[in-house]
């Protein structure tokens, strides 16, 4: 068992709980914080379930240490809020199929179910182990703590298929965890594919959230969809496979391959570990869509003197399949605002020739990128650079390299240009507002990225010469 002990992680309040409901019933962990814990993470999410208690005892004694919310009283459900952070607590309970898709269950809860009926309705072998924190023991009836060990995914129960979000969730779990899928599982999963439509949106974007946000093995969840044959409801990932690439240049394979090996030498990358939630997100999603332009753009044609696989323009065209997949997956907004650009541009460090980019280009650059910023396109680069094994171009790294230096010596690596000169500055030199006004700030703008003028200063006089030039 890994050390320090789990009880010793618990917040001091929350054991004051369970020590109480201990006197009542019997109180255990569950589900993510003991795999997490078995694994050597830092525990969180810390579920219980109560066996021996009923409903009405848990919440009279549960309302006695902080404010109750029963979110899920008619099967058994109570979050309890204190300092520390929000607990759920629940009862064991049994699940009936009597609908379609994710939500088609009844629940009820039942204190007098087993550990191991309970147990049986959760979704994989390592999420149904339990943790007694009284005793300080694991009951595991499904071998999970095995599975765990030997790295592998494998569903508790048939009951796995009443629930086809579970498909998903076993598809992050792989990339965040590094697990292959067991053979029986991956039937199971097959068999329920025509599920995957009933599943609402935003439930979707919550699993390839978990993966994007926390995959340190990608490419293991592109293969879960790729083994149980759910790739195709994701159409535009689903067209990489067996695409060609040039061998010369893409000695590894096929575009979703190489799109595999750059996610996970994304997720070694500090700039990746470093960032924040919305940056890791968008740079792990950009990374896995770079690509998709291929698809329509990929030819055997001449190239260099002799037939090759070539995808000519696929930068740009990638930028409107990028939208369709993150509408697809239920991306906010926000993302696909940021995603997009990062594609569209993911080669422009190939774009100058030897005397390298001009200050003027770089301003452009940041402009178009704009909410993505130059440092987040040298991270997709850079990760596109090494999913390339064996080759490692030290041209592009070079090239990347020389991008972030100056993009930070213009101020210009986590922000874009922003115009100077303002409407206040002609009111000032006696212009009256009017459609005029557009199109003098307009030509301002385009003065301030070829550098022109980098202060107030000098875009007034910019403004003077305008105006006595153009009256």
């Amino acid at each position: 068992m890994p050390a320090p002990s789990l009880r010793d992680q618990l917040p001091s309040e929350l054991l004051d709980v369970l020590n109480a409901i201990g006197d009542k019933g019997h109180p255990f962990l569950a589900g993510g914080c003991v795999r997490d814990w078995l694994l050597g993470l830092p525990p969180k999410d810390f579920d219980i379930e109560v066996y021996g208690c009923t409903v009405e005892t848990l919440i009279k004694l549960l309302a006695s240490f902080g404010k109750i919310n029963l979110v899920g009283k008619s099967f058994g459900v109570i979050k309890l809020s204190l300092s520390s952070g929000t607990y759920d607590f629940s009862l064991p309970r049994k699940e009936s199929k009597n609908g379609k898709g994710h939500r088609g269950f009844l629940i009820e809860a039942d204190p007098h179910l087993s550990q191991k009926e309970a147990s049986a309705r959760r979704d994989f072998t390592f999420n149904a182990i339990l943790y007694d924190p009284i005793e300080e023991t694991l009951i595991d009836y499904f071998e999970g703590v095995q599975d765990l060990k030997k790295k592998i995914l494998r569903h508790t129960s048939d009951a796995f298929a009443e629930d086809p979000l579970r498909v998903l969730r076993g598809f992050q779990f792989a990339g965040r965890f590094g697990l292959k899928m067991a053979p029986e599982t991956i039937s199971l999963c097959q068999s329920i594919q025509s599920e995957c439509p009933t599943l609402p949106r935003e439930r979707i974007w919550m699993e390839w959230e978990k993966w994007a946000s926390r995959a340190t093995i990608p490419s293991m969840g592109l293969t879960i969809l790729l083994e149980t044959g759910w790739i195709k409801h994701f159409p535009e990932i689903a067209q990489l496979h067996d695409l060609p690439q040039d061998p010369e240049w893409h000695p590894e394979g096929d575009v979703l391959t190489h799109t595999g090996y750059c996610l996970d030498a994304l997720a070694q990358l500090s700039a990746w570990k470093t960032a924040s939630l919305k940056d890791r997100i968008t740079l792990m999603l950009a990374t896995l869509t770079h690509d998709l332009g291929k698809v329509p753009t990929t030819e055997f044609a001449e190239r260099r003197g002799k037939k090759r696989w070539i995808s000519p323009g696929h930068e740009a065209a990638g930028g409107p399949l990028a939208d369709d997949f993150l509408q697809r997956i239920g991306a906010p907004l926000s993302f696909q605002k940021s995603i997009r650009p990062l594609v569209v541009n993911h080669l422009y460090h190939h774009s100058w020739k030897e005397e390298g980019p001009s200050d003027a280009s770089i301003r452009r650059l940041s402009r178009r990128l704009a909410p993505a910023t130059i440092n987040q396109l040298c991270t997709v680069m850079e990760a596109d650079r090494l999913g390339r094994p064996p080759l490692v171009s030290s041209d592009s790294a070079q090239r990347t390299t020389l991008l972030r230096q100056k993009a930070d010596e213009l101020a210009l690596a986590l922000n874009a240009p922003k115009p100077i000169l303002q409407g206040r500055h002609l009111i000032q030199k006696g212009e009256s507002p009017g459609p005029s006004f557009k199109s003098i700030l307009t030509a301002a703008f385009e003065a301030q990225l070829e550098g022109s003028f980098q202060d107030e200063a000098g875009a007034i006089k910019w403004l003077c010469d305008y105006l006595a030039k153009n009256k």
